[in-house]
């Protein structure tokens, strides 16, 4: 069995990834305050995927890891209006019960996991046609 790499040194990886852009360049993430020494709110932007009422839209979300990450996954919420059925319509929370990667959370998952998936969501047939808010509203 591997050890288990402390959750500050998870995060300083995720976010040396993250500001050096090393990931997909359709999704992007980094600290939303970089004096954050817990290293707990995060900000992930998502490009919309071609072919989709998505395309050409960036959707900003907010990404909270709470103290037992990477044990436990963060909380996801959009902050621009989207519609998708893993998404609450009131507040923009992603529901963990509805998307996979947070369903079946494991450890070795990342924060760019989930925003992957959230945009491969976005792309899929049952998504891709759902008609969406007008451009650059957002959650209260």
């Amino acid at each position: 069995m591997s050890a288990k790499i402390p959750r500050n040194f998870r995060l300083l990886e995720e976010l040396e990834k993250g500001e050096k852009g090393l990931g997909t360049e359709a999704c992007s993430f980094g600290l939303a305050d970089s004096s954050d020494m817990l290293m707990s709110d995060w900000n992930g932007t998502i490009l919309g995927p071609p072919h989709s009422v998505f395309e050409n839209r960036i959707y900003g979300l907010k990404m909270h890891c709470g103290e037992q990450y990477p044990d436990q996954p963060p909380t996801i919420q959009f902050i621009h209006k989207i519609i998708l059925p893993c998404v609450e319509e009131s507040d923009g929370k992603v529901n963990p019960t509805k998307l996979p990667c947070l369903a079946n959370w494991k450890r070795e998952n990342t924060m760019e996991t989930i925003l992957i998936e959230l945009r491969r969501f976005m792309a899929s047939s049952q998504c891709k046609k759902i008609p969406q808010p007008p451009e650059g509203t957002t959650y209260n």
